[in-house]
């Protein structure tokens, strides 16, 4: 049985549906990342799930309980759910312990200790117990809050942009310091991110919103390898866009030329062949024929090219590659064998 499961909710914002008939359900010990541009519907779902927004139809379950429908609204303060903010939320005029243990007060003092010397153990900040906000570096105030929200030993957990006041170099530690606090303590999580760097390190799963709907619901690799469309294609990364010409049981042809085809299971007949960047082979060319280097710029692992070619019925194209080739050279291109992903592009 899933732990939280979404059922065709609908909310509206005057007269605008902000989310229209979402589904989503997340098991036990799942993490997962809510993608998408501003204004799609990401925050507005994270209060549905906390009880800050009414649904205006649909239904949301905690395991078999009914926490919102449209007669149906459980307080917030009853659904037992932790939430983590972009600014982290902490008391300035207390102590790290004193925020921890913030709302701790049906627990007796003796408890209440015990709970919050737990929680400084679990998130290393037992020696900070007594320092303020303000003497804190952003990663350990983050690990504050994620302190706070686990005192109350929540069945769900809700991150909003949780990593973006954090400054680049300690990011990547932070981000999988809680994950694995959540994991360790079993509590699954919806995250919200504009960033899918942030999304691929921390989630297991992602969902790409677009326009108040999840387009496609996965793992990292299968929605950038296997996107269900241009929306995702794009979201997920860079990628060059063929006329599709042909297609036949090991192959298909391409303004690219023939594609060899590592699995001929995914074979459709739409028009328009998504190719990644790194799926393109360069080779140098003498033929003017050819493509020609006009951009490049070197990207850490590999080089990243601007190709074009002077036919007017040829389309530009990117690619990524190690070798390191000279701006204005001409280049022959392939495509490597693949799993092809194609579209019907009008």
């Amino acid at each position: 049985m899933s732990h939280l499961s979404i059922r065709n909710i609908v909310c509206r914002y005057d007269g605008q549906a902000v989310i229209n008939e979402l589904s989503l359900s997340l098991k036990d010990n799942d993490i997962i990342a809510l993608l998408g541009p501003s204004g799609c519907g990401k925050t507005t779902l994270l209060r549905t799930i906390a009880g800050l927004q009414e649904v205006n139809a649909g239904e949301i379950y905690f395991g078999d309980r009914l926490v919102s429908s449209m007669h149906t609204m459980l307080a917030s303060e009853q659904r037992n759910v932790g939430m983590i903010f972009q600014d982290y939320a902490l008391f300035p005029h207390l102590s790290v312990s004193d925020n921890i243990g913030f709302g701790l007060n049906k627990l007796s003092k003796s408890a209440r200790q015990e709970r919050v010397s737990e929680m400084l153990d679990l998130v290393k900040l037992a020696p900070f117990a007594q320092r303020f906000p303000h003497e804190l570096s952003g990663g350990q105030q983050q690990r504050v809050a994620i302190a706070r929200a686990l005192a109350y030993q929540p069945s769900l957990m809700l991150l909003d942009e949780p990593f973006s006041n954090i400054d680049s170099q300690s990011r990547g530690e932070i981000m999988m310091e809680i994950r694995q606090i959540l994991k360790q303590q079993n509590v699954p999580a919806v995250f919200v991110t504009h960033s899918k760097d942030e999304a691929f390190a921390f989630a297991d799963k992602l969902a790409i919103f677009n326009q108040g709907r999840i387009e496609q619901i996965g793992s990292a690799q299968s929605l950038y390898q296997q996107p269900v469309s241009p929306y995702v294609a794009n979201f997920m990364g860079k990628a060059n866009y063929l006329p599709l010409l042909a297609i036949n049981e090991q192959s298909v042809q391409s303004a690219l030329g023939e594609i060899s085809l590592a699995n001929a299971t995914n074979r459709q007949r739409h028009n328009t062949l998504m190719v990644r960047p790194e799926q393109l082979q360069l080779t140098a060319s003498e033929s003017s024929n050819d493509y020609q280097i006009i951009q490049r710029f070197f990207s850490g692992g590999h080089w990243v090219y601007t190709l074009k070619n002077s036919a007017a019925d040829k389309l530009s194209l990117e690619a990524h590659c190690a070798q390191e080739l000279s701006i204005n050279c001409f280049v022959k291109v392939t495509v490597k064998p693949h799993d092809i992903v194609s579209f019907e592009i009008n």
